[in-house]
């Protein structure tokens, strides 16, 4: 099966862009774009930073409920951005648990708290834990760089995440699904590019769908759909509901642009899945 509607991404106005739509198994539907080119992640690496955050969790490295970040704050208050941090700086701007305050500064604090609690640099424990036993090669968080932003990967890399997200095999899949679910429900915050969000919902690390408006996926993806988008003009959605997942890299940051055809290529990708 080749899906006709990735073909939208050579409508973008970007320079290059790239695309794959996978299933759990591994199955890769489609691909269109150079699948094995490396682009900047911006913040569609933190999934990959909390899917290793997650697995010191499991191997008791760390509890998800133990004190983390600013006085307060707990691992989980940084994965589900409510640790009350500011955006890029490292102050406190809410008490832990109040708002929705999209935070790199607490994924930073985050991968900081990993790496003192197994005495491991937190790129190298990123590559340990799921680059490498998911045989992504390709994908570095280069010169020890931020959790948060500094990612680097390809499509076909990335592909293999969002089939190991959906059928997980390096994590629980009970953990996986708590990651999957609404922390601190009701809580109100900024979705960055989309404005005020009530309630702005959050899962650990990745942030859900439900019945955001406007948003970066599309009008048919289902309420339990997950991922996250980067300022760098990427994103990655899992949409439990049709049973696929799907991965977008471009080369021009996040604006005007990928607020308008974003959606559209979205709803196009899954009108085609599901036939």
């Amino acid at each position: 099966m080749s899906l006709q509607s990735l073909a939208l991404i050579e409508n973008w106005p970007v320079p290059t862009a790239a695309a794959a739509v996978v299933r759990a198994d591994g199955t890769v539907l489609g691909s269109h774009g150079p699948a094995g080119r490396r682009f900047p992640l911006a913040s569609v690496t933190k999934p990959l930073a909390a899917y290793a955050v997650l697995v010191a969790y499991e191997e008791g490295a760390i509890e998800l409920d133990e004190p983390a970040g600013p006085p307060g704050s707990t691992v989980r208050h940084l994965l589900a951005h409510t640790s009350g941090l500011a955006f890029d700086e490292h102050r406190v701007t809410a008490p832990p648990g109040e708002r929705r305050l999209y935070s790199n500064a607490g994924f930073e604090q985050l991968g900081d708290h990993v790496a003192k609690a197994t005495e491991i640099p937190f790129a190298e424990y990123l590559r340990q834990a799921v680059l490498e036993p998911l045989g992504m090669a390709a994908t570095t968080l280069d010169g020890g760089g931020s959790p948060a932003k500094d990612g680097v990967s390809t499509v076909e890399d990335l592909a293999r995440f969002a089939a190991e997200v959906q059928a997980p095999r390096l994590l629980d899949p009970r953990t996986v699904a708590e990651a999957m679910t609404v922390q601190y429900p009701g809580t109100k915050g900024v979705l960055p590019g989309y404005g005020h969000q009530n309630p702005n919902d959050w899962g650990l690390g990745f942030e859900i769908r439900d019945g955001k408006a406007p948003h970066w996926t599309g009008a048919s993806s289902s309420p339990r759909t997950f991922g996250h988008f980067g300022q760098s003009g990427t994103f990655l959605w899992v949409d439990p509901d049709a049973g696929v997942a799907c991965v977008a890299l471009a080369d021009r940051a996040f604006g005007a642009w990928a607020v308008e055809v974003w959606p559209r290529f979205t709803d196009a990708v899954l009108a085609e899945v599901r036939g």
